[in-house]
């Protein structure tokens, strides 16, 4: 007898591999796949997921993702909206907007705010679910609300950037899984095109020289350290430690490379020498190797520095106990 979810949502597909959906280029197969290329679609994909009682992932650019080897149990929807209503300095966009082709409009029509989104291959869904942020500006700073469909009562719900309640790299959806970004108004400030495309251009010639973009990654692995070192031993041993102190953040790639680890491999991952704050894929990389390398910083950063390392990259199949 055929599925259930085969009959009640058109379009949907069986046992697709999410490595081909990930910037890691990691990740087993999902039971059940389904791209939401409207609104509508996306709302008619998770009342029918809850009514058969699935698990769902909404899945957005891939990035800052490490998926199972063995997959994910469930339906995932890939959000594919692509709406962006710009009207003077304010601009409605739907959740799977891509940042870099986001900038790039706006640097068109004169708007200046991400331009530090610029190489970045996630979407806007992703990175408000994140708080992303890259050369000390944050998605947060442009964001006035988002819109999104609350999974218990099946409703959309507006979502003011207060009710978001946006800190470093987190957000009330990250903390809230019943809650899936649909779509954000945000806001941002008039500028010259020339100017504003002359940093997105400063910016990506400054992730081409220093992240292994010529590798597969989730890009960041952890969240930098907001934090000052205190230990007399430790700032005598690492006099660094003193400008990222007056800074109140620590570089994680920082912290790895001086653990010794920069370079360090398993199977077909590695903690990149070029940005030690990336795992990268070197060629059919599993994803228990990279959780490996993961716990690996984890523990000899602690041991060396006293500091937790803290996980940026969402992790998807697993259980609690893997990771």
């Amino acid at each position: 007898m055929q599925d259930k979810i085969l009959q009640e949502l058109p379009g949907v597909e069986k046992n697709i591999l999410l490595k081909d959906f990930t910037t890691y280029k990691i990740g087993g197969p999902a039971k059940y796949f389904f791209i939401a290329k409207t609104r509508d679609d996306l709302l008619v994909a998770v009342k029918v997921a809850k009514n058969l009682k699935l698990q769902v992932f909404i899945l957005g650019g891939g990035s800052n993702l490490l998926i199972s080897d063995k997959g994910f149990d469930g339906l995932v929807i890939k959000i594919e909206t692509s709406d962006v209503n710009i009207q003077g300095n304010r601009a409605v966009v739907g959740a799977g907007v891509n940042l870099t082709k986001l900038a790039y409009l706006l640097a068109d029509k004169g708007l200046s705010g991400l331009e530090w989104a610029a190489g970045v291959p996630g979407t806007v869904g992703g990175a408000i679910y994140g708080n992303a942020q890259a050369f000390s500006t944050k998605i947060s700073d442009a964001i006035e609300s988002v819109e999104a469909i609350n999974l218990k009562t099946m409703e959309a719900e507006n979502l003011t950037k207060e009710q978001c309640k946006f800190s470093l790299k987190n957000s009330v959806f990250k903390q809230n899984k019943n809650m899936v970004i649909i779509s954000a108004a945000t806001t941002f400030k008039n500028e010259d095109t020339e100017v504003i495309k002359g940093r997105i251009k400063e910016f990506l010639e400054y992730r081409k020289n220093r992240h292994p973009i010529e590798f597969a990654s989730a890009g960041s692995t952890f969240v930098n350290p907001e934090l000052k070192i205190t230990n007399k031993k430790l700032l005598e041993n690492y006099p660094e430690l003193e400008e990222y102190n007056k800074k109140g953040i620590i570089p994680a790639g920082y912290l790895i490379v001086k653990s010794g680890l920069a370079g360090e491999k398993i199977g077909n991952a590695q903690i990149s020498e070029k940005h030690a704050n990336f795992i990268i894929n070197l060629g059919e990389a599993k994803a228990k190797d990279v959780l490996k390398l993961m716990k690996l910083a984890k523990e000899k950063v602690k041991k060396n520095f006293k500091i937790n390392l803290v996980a940026e990259v969402q992790f998807i199949g697993f259980n609690k106990k893997t990771i």
